[in-house]
């Protein structure tokens, strides 16, 4: 396995991103063709087909964000028990979980620098993730 940077450190995963968003263009396409082919006793039928799409794609979207979530909040706390067991003080409450997931690829050595400078200076997550110079992989997430 290639080792993880900056460069590198997202994931697609080809019959999630490919796979299932292609198969469900390709259900489209064929579901207005379809319906803008068929006899006037089924367009009941055609428009569900053409309808039956999007709804796909939104249970794939919220899949996929209950997923992330529930793996942001799992860092999080990571983070935050990792940033308590180097300094014995909680982390700053101004962090949003975005800049949290970011540091979670920081080095221990850079980790608390990095945690100070992403509160004071409002870092965005790939600011933080730019400024990191040992990289911590983590080939876990989805």
């Amino acid at each position: 396995m290639q080792t993880q940077n900056f460069k590198n450190h997202t994931q697609w995963v080809p019959g999630f991103h490919f796979g299932v968003y292609g198969g469900i263009a390709i259900l489209l396409g064929g579901a207005i063709i379809y319906h803008a082919h068929v006899t006037e006793e089924n367009k009941y039928a055609a428009a569900l087909l053409v309808f039956m799409p999007f709804v796909l794609i939104g249970l794939a979207l919220y899949a996929r964000s209950f997923a992330l979530k529930a793996q942001d909040r799992a860092i999080r706390a990571e983070e935050k028990l990792r940033y308590y067991i180097m300094t014995g003080q909680p982390m700053d409450s101004r962090l949003r979980t975005s800049q949290i997931v970011a540091l979670r690829f920081a080095g221990d050595e850079e980790f608390v620098e990095l945690v100070k400078k992403a509160a004071a200076e409002n870092l965005r997550s790939k600011e933080i993730k730019m400024l990191i110079q040992n990289w911590k992989a983590d080939y876990h997430r989805v």
